[in-house]
């Protein structure tokens, strides 16, 4: 009983913990967009659309969704 009470709480802190990093992933992106980097047209839209993504997953609670969509827009910015 104890094992899985330890793994309950293992698995809600981890949750946690990837619900404070989505913002963070998202200030990363907008500080690299504040360069103004060189994009193409399509790899822009495609950061805005995976940055605002993320953010909606987040403010739902998808946090593994948020991280996946904020970590591919990063891959895009080479970050």
């Amino acid at each position: 009983m104890r094992n899985i009470l330890l793994l309950l709480a293992g698995f809600a802190l981890g949750g946690a913990a990837w619900a404070h990093n989505c913002p963070n992933e998202m200030k990363a992106i907008d500080a690299k967009l504040a360069t103004k980097p060189a994009l193409t047209n399509d790899v822009s839209d495609q950061v805005t659309k995976l940055r605002a993504s993320g953010e909606v997953h987040h403010k739902a609670g998808k946090h593994e969704a948020s991280m996946k969509d904020l970590g591919e827009a990063k891959k895009l910015l080479g970050i």
